[in-house]
């Protein structure tokens, strides 16, 4: 028997605990058992459900045409776990090797995967989020509560923040006949994600739907009446809105805070791993027993200059979680990385969007077909020179075309003269990103520094 051979024999036994129970949760202990794990498996969430699927829930569950309690993912297999939900992990110990959960009781393990993804950013001012009428949608159960809302008989709908989420669920008040505002900080929906130049394609979408968009300003106050219930925003250009339902879509904030004091590299941007989802503690030294995948990951990609790169990306959380659990029961020699490349998609107002790559590091754009006034195009963003991202209104057969041109690192502008119908000139423009360190609604990729292994030294000669 070899070195390797032992040491994964070791590893397909002991103690493996996911802190998690979410789609990247359950896809990676499927891949331990699926690839020989044999040993103890603790699943811990702080939901009562087991993991289930979120997407339909801004779209199908929201519209009426799925129920929430469908949408639980399905199982490819049986993975034997010990499943602890409805109670939250509330601390890590990594010298006695326990997690702390929020009842009290500690969970021991010799190897730990933690994936708790992300959770709404709730309203600012605690008083005004707890009226009758103030929603965020991330869960089952905020699905369920907005749509019996918002088939109840409402008038109009406020919106805050027109990210992805955001835009998603205007679009469903607008299918459901409802009256809507869109309040976004920034110059159009999705400026985060996709930059100005698209951003002001899905402006003119959104508008020509019937949404009452209001661009460049802030929701300032939420105001209830005496039975504290929703009645009235007041934003910052002096205007007010009725309304009874406000929807909160103002991103994500990932999971993080019970690693606190524990020594491992995790903050508001993350849980930072290498390209093996190896969690690095706070020092920038990877440790070998604790890996971190999906949603709350942030590790290095060579394709976008090594930069941390957080994904919330469907996709994204299933094929890093099965690197992350291949990666934990085998030998180091056999251990492969993760370098997935993003894609995403959004369905809203009749039209499929989807990106593949990382639009925000984009530093320049064209229309390779189509054309952003007919809200049907492929855009190609360039940074340094090569193809770094791409983004489709219904023209998502051309992805994997483009996805191709990203992993070989592709010329940009494009060297191809024609790729179907073309109405636009290939003259790049700026993409029209906002400032990097001003917030921003609903980017799905986080670009957030770069490996802790790359040392940046200056030199400086003598003056002698």
């Amino acid at each position: 028997m070899t070195a390797d051979t032992e040491v994964e024999a070791l590893r397909r036994q002991g103690r493996i605990v996911v802190v998690g129970a979410s789609l990247a949760g359950l896809r990676a202990a499927e891949t331990l058992r699926d690839q020989g794990f044999t040993g103890s498996l603790t699943m811990i969430g702080d939901e009562s459900y087991e993991p289930y699927d979120r997407p339909p829930l801004s779209k199908q569950a929201l519209l009426g045409r799925a129920r929430p309690e469908d949408t639980a993912l399905p199982r490819r297999c049986d993975i034997d776990a010990a499943w602890r939900l409805g109670v939250a992990a509330e601390g890590l110990d990594r010298d006695a090797k326990q997690v702390r959960l929020a009842n009290g009781d500690t969970v021991p393990y010799d190897r730990l995967l933690i994936t708790t993804g992300t959770r709404a950013r709730a309203w600012i001012h605690p008083e005004e989020a707890a009226l009758d009428g103030v929603f965020v949608l991330r869960t089952r159960d905020d699905s369920t509560h907005l749509h019996r809302k918002l088939t109840s008989g409402v008038s109009r709908v406020l919106v805050i923040g027109a990210g992805f989420t955001g835009s998603e669920v205007a679009s469903v008040c607008r299918e459901l006949g409802l009256e809507v505002t869109v309040a976004e900080r920034g110059p159009a929906p999705l400026v985060g994600a996709l930059g100005g130049v698209i951003g002001a394609a899905a402006d003119r979408l959104q508008r020509g739907k019937g949404v009452d968009l209001r661009c460049g300003v802030s929701v300032t106050a939420l105001e209830g009446d005496y039975g504290g219930r929703l009645r009235r925003a007041h934003l910052s250009d002096g205007t007010a809105i009725d309304a009874e339902v406000a929807v909160i879509s103002l991103g994500a904030v990932r999971n993080t805070e019970w690693l606190a004091g524990s020594g491992v590299a995790a903050g508001p941007r993350g849980v930072a791993c290498d390209a093996g989802c190896r969690v690095f503690d706070v020092n920038g030294i990877v440790t070998d027993d604790i890996y971190a995948a999906g949603d709350v990951a942030r590790s290095p990609h060579p394709l976008f200059d090594y930069q941390f790169l957080s994904l919330e990306h469907w996709g994204n959380a299933v094929e890093q979680a099965e690197i992350a659990a291949h990666n934990m029961i085998c030998a180091g020699t056999k251990r492969i990385p993760h370098l997935w490349v993003p894609m995403f998609w959004s369905s809203q107002f009749g039209i499929n969007i989807k990106s593949v790559g990382v639009p925000p590091l984009g530093d320049q754009l064209v229309v390779t077909q189509g054309s952003l006034t007919e809200e049907r195009f492929v855009a190609v963003y360039g940074y340094r020179g090569r193809v770094i991202a791409a983004a489709t209104f219904d023209g998502a057969k051309w992805l994997g075309f483009h996805q191709e041109q990203i992993a070989a690192g592709a010329p940009f502008p494009p060297e191809y003269r024609t790729v179907g119908r073309r109405t636009e000139t290939l003259q790049p423009v700026d993409p029209d990103f906002p400032d990097p360190h001003l917030p921003t609604h609903g980017p799905t990729v986080t670009l957030s520094g770069h490996s802790p292994s790359e040392r940046r030294v200056q030199f400086v000669p003598s003056r002698a």
